[in-house]
């Protein structure tokens, strides 16, 4: 796997894929610059050798060529806070101005394109579109690990123009690294976490990651699935009866695998789906008519705790509750510290998927974790056990 640590960049010029897909607010200001940090540890050392650094990303979604409110450049004075330097910016991605603007850059200089999703040929893979990017660099280097589930023309065929110079940024080598740490770990028990609303969307990981994983805790509203396969009685909550038999082929496989798993035992349980309801906790499987499982109950936490205490490795995609009711959120909220403090004693804890990395944002948890996974349809295709059309191209 050919990462920047292999290439010397004095002299070269690199273009790199970035995810800088950031949030803006109604002024156009960045509200989470995650992204852009997350870029800087490659675009630094491309330039602290004397490379140039010439970044191309897309922003939002635009359809109709281009839109001012998905310009780029509304993000450059952020991108020169985070780098700490002047950031050259030109209002096209292809053609005589951007080879004009390149050319006329100086070693250790950055320069960034505009959004490269002005253009329909990103999205549809040209090789002509690829071929013009390609003329911008000497090195192709890969850091958006959010798109490289996408066989674009800048993250996926531009890599063809490099048959030997091109290679994965320390972000993109990061979340790869960490993904194969968990699916091919020697060290055992190794621990999955799943939650989220549905069985139906996490049915492909639960079928790859069965050989390779000890334990499996389920949560969010996926459990009540599991809780009425089983016979339970659950009210109101949230169920996918078509997947009953679904979730009992998934306990037998579990047990055929010497995987166990491990389904609530206790929900608090409300009368509405409302920050202000009434709340009981019940036995899981004992839910009142009327009353749905929001959240997991005290006994399942510390069922939990032991699990993630014991663990050497775990992943964890879900929440277990619904966190963005203040009420709900303390399964959530213990279920982070339990793998914080894990962390803390030696286990390599990756968290990813939208609402897990949400959460320990949200809570103040993402530093405490080995692992907090930048592209969310990215990493789950990898779970999946699917080969990515942009890290494919780098490998071949």
């Amino acid at each position: 796997m050919k990462t920047i640590n292999d290439f010397n960049f004095q002299g070269k010029k690199a273009i790199i894929r970035v995810d800088f897909n950031v949030p803006l607010n109604e002024l156009f200001q960045v509200t989470d610059d995650n992204r852009i940090l997350a870029a800087k540890p490659t675009i630094d050392k491309i330039t602290n050798e004397g490379g140039i650094a010439v970044l191309m990303s897309h922003l939002g979604r635009p359809k109709n060529g281009k839109e001012d409110k998905f310009s780029l450049r509304h993000i450059v004075s952020k991108v020169e806070e985070v780098l700490g330097k002047k950031v050259y910016f030109v209002e096209d991605c292809i053609g005589e101005e951007v080879a004009k603007v390149i050319g006329q850059a100086q070693p250790g200089e950055v320069v960034l394109l505009e959004n490269l999703r002005f253009y329909n040929e990103e999205e549809a893979g040209d090789v002509d579109f690829a071929k013009q990017l390609a003329q911008h660099g000497d090195i192709y280097v890969n850091d958006a690990f959010g798109t490289a589930h996408r066989a674009h023309a800048s993250t996926t065929i531009v890599a063809q123009f490099f048959p030997q110079d091109k290679c994965f940024g320390s972000l993109l080598a990061k979340e790869i690294e960490s993904i194969d740490k968990v699916l091919n770990s020697s060290e055992k028990p190794v621990t999955a976490v799943l939650g989220g609303s549905k069985v139906s969307s996490k049915i492909t990981i639960i079928e790859n990651i069965l050989d390779k994983i000890d334990h499996m805790i389920i949560g969010g509203g996926m459990m009540f699935t599991f809780i009425k396969a089983l016979g339970g009685k659950i009210g109101n909550s949230i169920v996918e009866d078509d997947k009953i038999q679904l979730a009992l082929d998934i306990l037998e496989k579990a047990k055929q695998k010497g995987v166990q798993i491990h389904i609530p035992v206790d929900v608090v349980a409300a009368d509405a789906f409302s920050n202000d309801a009434n709340t009981q906790i019940v036995d899981a499987n004992e839910i009142p008519d009327g009353w749905q499982g929001l959240d997991v109950g005290t006994k399942t936490l510390e069922n939990f705790a032991k699990v993630v205490a014991d663990s050497k490795i775990i992943l964890w995609n879900g929440p277990l509750g619904v966190f963005e009711l203040e009420k709900f959120a303390k399964g959530t909220i213990e279920l982070g510290n339990y793998i914080s403090k894990a962390t803390a004693n030696g286990t390599f804890s990756l968290v990813g998927g939208g609402d897990s990395v949400a959460a320990v944002k949200q809570f103040g948890l993402e530093k405490q974790m080995s692992y907090v996974s930048t592209g969310g349809g990215a990493m789950l295709e990898m779970l999946e056990g699917r080969v990515l059309p942009g890290i494919d191209a780098i490998l071949k």
